[in-house]
Formats: structure tokens, sequence, C-alpha cells
């Protein structure tokens, strides 16, 4: 493995930092504060052809990599993990139509949602189905050239904004993992509304809630593959968001990080700097080691995927190691800055809240944990 990123994944890299520097930097706090989902930045993203990195030029892409991907999710994140995490809800749109799609569903969905002229959303959460995706109650059943849908889903980010949906629904309830399948739907569709839009503790510049589908009706070619492939598209698209989620992650420690050095060196107590003493030092040691190792493994997931080889365990590995590892940075950043920690004045306290909801995220903690001791015990 290459430990040096790529011209290509550089110069990725080079754009979304001065993009994120100069245009979202002086928002994050804005965002968190108003709670509303900031269109105008979505579309910043579109004309710097932020949204479809990873997939080809044919459909609007990139062209390029994973790890092009990545390296500028985390300089998003660093500025605003709504911003990293609305990223990444485009990612987990596109990638089943990319990996399950026909060519005319590409032409017709990935092309607008690589350009950023749309936006999508997955839909695979439900009000009782999160850490166990085979309990979803959605259903599908096929009548003539349709399939309709009834259903619900619940805590899916970009619900009332997106555009293109990615909805999982059974079309074979007897055959559990063979029986879900996965459908393109369109907003405005009949039968097919928006409930229950959520007000966030943290990623607050996202827009997450429910979708309910009664007696929805979907054309036959909207079905992603054949019939009983969604389970298979649905596992295979959130291996990747996790690596996206690791990113968002590693993006808000190193944030952590940047924030509590420099306070350090300003914040004076017993007549120096807060930087001078041991318990400070060690706290910033332990966020540099940890964002490092965090990172590493997240490039280590990203090159598997971009290579072809297997990278399930090694997916959940970095997801469940950044996700903690942003948690326990933004912790030690909010000690580190005292008092002014516990305010919204302060970055860290949003650092905070956005890290918490990672460890829960598109799998939490404990799901990772069963992933990779599953495959190290075959």
């Amino acid at each position: 493995m290459e430990l040096e990123l790529k011209e290509r994944d550089m110069e990725f890299q080079r754009v979304a930092r001065q993009f994120a520097e100069t245009e979202v930097l002086p928002r994050a706090a804005e965002i968190d504060q108003k709670g509303k989902f900031p269109s105008d930045i979505a579309r910043r993203m579109a004309e710097l052809k932020l949204f479809g990195i990873p997939f080809p030029r044919e459909y609007g892409g990139a062209g390029a990599t994973l790890m092009s991907y990545i390296v500028m999710l985390e300089e998003l994140s660093k500025a605003s993990a709504s911003i990293g995490f609305l990223s990444s809800a485009g990612l987990i749109t596109m990638f089943p139509i990319y990996y399950a799609g026909s060519k005319e569903q590409k032409e017709r969905y990935l092309m607008p949602l690589c350009n950023g002229e749309k936006l999508g959303a997955f839909a695979l959460t439900e009000p009782s189905a999160g850490s166990d995706p085979l309990s979803i109650e959605t259903v599908a059943v096929r009548e003539g050239a349709e399939y309709v849908l009834s259903g619900r889903k619940a805590f899916i980010t970009n619900t009332a904004v997106a555009d293109i949906y990615i909805v999982f629904a059974y079309t074979d309830r007897g055959e559990k993992r063979k029986g879900i399948s996965a459908f393109i739907v369109e907003k405005g569709t009949k039968g097919f509304s928006f409930t229950d839009i959520k007000d966030m503790m943290g990623m607050r510049g996202c827009v997450v809630g429910g979708l309910e589908f009664r007696n929805c009706r979907v054309p036959v070619q909207n079905l992603l593959g054949a019939e009983g492939d969604g389970f298979r598209i649905g596992m295979a698209t959130l291996d990747r968001d996790r690596i996206a989620t690791s990113s968002i992650g590693v993006g808000i420690a190193q944030a952590c990080l940047d924030v509590s050095k420099q306070y350090a060196k300003e914040r004076k107590q017993f007549s120096q700097p807060i930087a001078n003493f041991q318990a400070v030092q060690f706290m910033l040691a332990d966020m540099s080691v940890e964002i490092e190792a965090a990172r590493l493994l997240t490039y280590k997931a990203a090159y598997l995927a971009d290579t072809g080889t297997r990278f399930t365990k090694e997916a959940s590995m970095a997801k469940l190691y950044a996700s903690e590892v942003a948690f326990r940075a933004a912790a030690n950043a909010v000690q580190i800055h005292g008092g002014f920690g516990c305010t919204k004045e302060c970055p860290a306290e949003r650092y905070l809240r956005d890290a918490r909801i990672l460890s829960i995220a598109v799998g939490t903690s404990e799901i990772q944990r069963m992933v990779i001791a599953r495959d190290e015990l075959g």
C-alpha cells in the first residue's frame, strides 16, 4: 500500500481546502445555529464538481478514485461536519445506481446526481429497523408494469431536500436477505410524502427525518438490479459509506486538534500559556497520534476499495475507530477550552455534538465490532 497521496488526490484536496476555508468555515457556526439546509453551499459544491468525484466522466463524475473523494471529504468536514455529511448522503445515493443500475438508469439518475443538479437520499432505516436491516417492514408489490410501495422510513439524511431516493423494501418476505429489493423513487411521486423532520443534536445543517409510502406506484424500470438484489446493494453501499464516515470523523478530530493547539498557546494561567502544562500537552499528543492512526485506517480502506480488494472489515475498523477518536478529540478540545468550551461561542462545543452522531450513524460502534469479530472468526 502506498502511503503518499497521488497528485490527483492532492488536487481535489487543495480545491476542497480552499473552498472549505473561504466559504464553509465562515458559515459553519451559523449553519449549526440555524439548523437549516445550506442550499447555496450545495450549489457551490456542484459548481466545483465535488459531488461525483469517484464516478465515471460519462455519467457526470470526475473519473477519480474513492481516495480522492475521502481526502476532499476530510477538508469539508474540518470546516463543517454538516457539509461533510451532506456530501456522503450524495455518495450513498449515487453508488447503488452505479453499482446495480442499467445504462438508462445511470443516464437518467446518476448523471444529475454527479453534477449536483439533483440531490439524493438513501432510505433503508425505519422506525423499527436500524441496526437490523432485515427487520424492515416496507413492502413492494408488483402490479403489472408498476411496484406499489407501502411503509415508512426514519432518520433519512436529505429527507425533504433530495430529488432522488434509493428505497429498500421487501418483495418477498419469506426470503429474508434475498427478499429485499431496491428502487429509485423520485420526489413528487404520488403516495410519497415526508414526515417527522428531526431537530438534531449535531450535523444540524442536514435535513433528517422520515419518509412515508402509501400505495406509492413506482415503474418497474425503477427497480435496481433484479428482485432480491436489495440487501447486496445496500451492504455494498454501506461499506463505502463507512469509509466516508471515517473521513468525516478524521476531519472533525483534526479540527479539534487545530483549535486546541491555537487556544493552548494563547490562553494563560499561572502567568504562562496552558500549552506549557504537561496535562494539556499529553491531551494534544494523544489527539495527534489517534488522528493519524484513524486517517491511515481510512486511507487503507479506501485503497482496498479502489484496488478491488475485499474491504468490509477494514471499512468497519476505520469507521469504528475514527468515530470514537473524533468524540475523544472533541471531549479533550472542550476540556482544554475550559468554561469557554461549554459555550456556543466555542467551535469545540459544536465538534462534540457533531462527533457524537458518528458512532451511531451508518451502523453503530457495536455493529462495527460485530462485523470485525465475524470476519476474524471466519
